[in-house]
């Protein structure tokens, strides 16, 4: 019960505040029209007006009916909401609601004056207004001016006693977001943030100030600067700044210990504003440098929209996101088949509640099966198919090369050969750049199945085509969810080789590509997309734990571990004889087929599965007859 008494004295108070305040104001307009009114007068009759007849009447007028007078604006400035704002977030709104209430207001008197045949002077009236605005105006942003000293002093390190210490934080951008980040963290004190420094590469807004903050440097004294003004995060706050250019201010930011948060880029805020809703952790994809996908959405339509479209692997990291997309882009029916039911559960009901119109049936079956292959297209007759069902994971297929053979040959052999026999008007391959020189069965075995597609491609009516890019940031198996759950341990993180590259782009950049490919497919070529610049694992780990909020081998150890089965330095996009040309997308280029010969190649393929019951050894010794540049590494 004692619990319930302070609680309710608390709330009487707040409530009592709340009708206090206004109540307080409108005393204060009563008291400010009236010295409006007096002011006029001795403005406008200057020293006459104590001997001035004309003025003693006039202001008998006045005197007359300065109830009525102050009542009409009072009820003005109540309707047009003057009693209702919180002052102390006063903005220019608030300035040109005051401006405009108060000329109504006037307006209103004037018009009352004039009716009772007890006119005053048009000058009385004109000055009166200007006088309103600006008193009004004053004791409104009064409030605004003590919030901002209160502030002032919490910048200053002036707190309560016992209150927390509040996070003092550099916003980088001197512009529009940049002010309105301030005014946000000014706005919410819950965040218990203040901005107290301001850095922007423009050398004309040094020493400026952005909403009270001053200006004190370009990115490159970010790491003085966070020592000088004992800085514990920083918000970059510049949405329409290319990623190459976020990618070196985070490089800088890094050589602090500093929390970093970010504004999205113009694409990802959904109507412009900026809000703390909005900024975000900078995520490990930031740091790519990549610019947003351009696509052409009439040549993707024109071969997705209204059509069956079947994605094997549906579950998958690719296989869900090009769900996703393709379901924005309204096919006729869309097909999710997967072997592993819990992840084609998640995405399917992911679909159904984002696009509850599209005509959805997802698919619990093996590529393996050829009979259940050919049973789901002779039922739903897929005019376009991606084949993302793959076994990925390097060196678990080294130790178990049957299941690698398995699924990624014969699996895509029965999806390829079915989409032959009934009539499937494009078939697109996800493939991987370690299919290029493979030293791993896994790339052996994709780098078959991009042959199978290919000599296939020249005894059919479907148009098959395979998209070959690096890895993908968080996807399954990728070294990203595994460095973060070492983080999470407290480390070590470990690396492989210090030399190791590797290229990256994000999930939904590699599918928009895998999609945009699609529309460009002439039948039997390989489509490589750039993946821009390789990264080093080794960077890769360090700037995890740094945006994690750790120093690289001082909280969190990196551990060099050596390289695993099948695994080599860097990977490769392109074999020797394939050449590669530009295409009509700056971040697409496509390969010349490079084989032919389907029935020499099932020949092959015939061989090998006899030999899937015989070890290890002899399955990866056949695959270098069928792929000559595999080469078995030593680890």
């Amino acid at each position: 019960m004692e619990i319930f008494k302070i609680q309710g004295i608390g709330v009487g108070k707040v409530l009592k505040k709340k009708k206090l305040i206004p109540a307080l104001i409108m005393l204060g307009d009563a008291a400010i029209i009236n010295i409006s009114f007096i002011i006029a007068f001795l403005l406008r009759f200057e020293g006459s007006f104590f001997i001035s007849n004309v003025a003693q009447r006039h202001f008998e007028i006045y005197l007359s009916n300065i109830v009525t007078i102050t009542l009409i604006k009072l009820v003005i400035y109540y309707i047009f909401g003057l009693y209702k704002n919180l002052w102390k977030y006063a903005s220019i709104y608030e300035v040109l609601q005051i401006v405009g209430t108060t000329v109504v207001a006037n307006t209103a008197v004037v018009s009352y004056m004039f009716l009772t045949q007890d006119p005053l002077p048009r000058s009385i009236f004109a000055i009166v207004v200007l006088l309103d605005i600006a008193l009004i105006g004053g004791l409104r942003f009064s409030f605004r001016a003590s919030r901002s000293l209160r502030d002032r002093m919490g910048d200053k390190g002036f707190k309560k006693k016992g209150q927390i210490k509040q996070k003092r934080s550099l916003i980088i951008g001197a512009g529009e977001a940049g002010a309105q980040v301030i005014k946000e963290l000014r706005n919410h004190k819950e965040l218990n943030s203040i901005p107290v420094a301001v850095i922007d590469d423009n050398d004309e807004k040094y020493g400026a100030r952005i909403n009270g903050v001053p200006v004190v440097g370009d990115r490159y004294h970010i790491k003085k600067v966070v020592e000088k003004y004992r800085i514990d995060e920083i918000i970059i706050a510049i949405p329409s700044m290319q990623r190459q250019e976020i990618r070196g201010v985070i490089e800088e930011c890094n050589k602090t210990k500093c929390k970093l948060k970010i504004v999205p880029g113009l694409s990802e805020l959904i109507d412009g504003e900026v809000s703390i809703q909005a900024i975000r952790e900078v995520k490990i994809d930031d740091l790519l440098g990549r610019e947003p996908v351009k696509l052409d959405m009439e040549g993707i339509q024109g071969y997705i929209k209204d059509r069956v479209v079947l994605v094997t692997g549906g579950g998958g990291s690719i296989g869900s996101e090009l769900c996703r997309q393709i379901a924005a882009i309204q096919p006729k029916k869309l097909l999710i088949l997967d072997n592993y039911e819990n992840n084609a559960y998640a995405i399917q009901n992911e679909i159904r509640s984002t696009y509850p119109e599209v005509d959805l049936f997802t698919i619990i079956a093996s590529v393996r099966e050829k009979e259940r292959m050919d049973e789901i297209f002779a039922t739903h007759k897929p005019q376009v198919v991606f084949h993302a069902a793959a076994h990925k994971h390097v060196p678990l297929m080294e130790d178990n090369p049957q299941e690698a053979v398995k699924n990624n040959i014969f699996g895509t052999r029965n999806v390829a050969e079915c989409a032959d026999k009934y009539g499937t008007e494009r078939f697109v391959l996800i493939s991987t750049d370690k299919a290029v020189n493979p030293t791993n069965i896994m790339g052996a075995s994709k780098r078959v199945a991009e042959m199978v597609i290919q000599a296939l491609d020249k005894e059919s009516n479907t148009e098959f085509i395979a998209v070959r890019f690096g890895n993908v940031l968080g996807s399954n198996g990728s070294v990203i969810p595994l460095f973060k759950e070492q983080i999470e341990k407290g480390g070590p993180v470990t690396v492989t080789h210090e030399e190791v590259t590797r290229y990256f782009m994000t999930i939904p950049e590699a599918v928009q590509l895998v999609v945009q490919t699609g529309s460009m497919a002439k039948g039997g070529e390989i489509f490589v997309l750039d993946m821009g610049e390789p990264v080093k694992i080794i960077d890769l780990a360090r700037n995890l734990i740094r945006l994690s909020g750790f120093e690289p081998d001082v909280d969190i150890e990196i551990k060099v571990v050596g390289l695993r089965p099948g695994e080599k330095l860097y990977e490769e996009l392109l074999l020797d004889g394939e050449g590669l040309e530009d295409t009509c997308h700056e971040k697409i280029f496509v390969g010349k087929p490079m084989y032919t010969d389907f029935k020499f190649l099932q020949r092959e393929l015939d061989i090998l599965w006899e030999t899937l019951d015989k070890d290890g050894g002899e399955i990866k010794g056949y695959m270098g007859k069928i792929v000559p540049t595999y080469k078995q590494t030593a680890n």
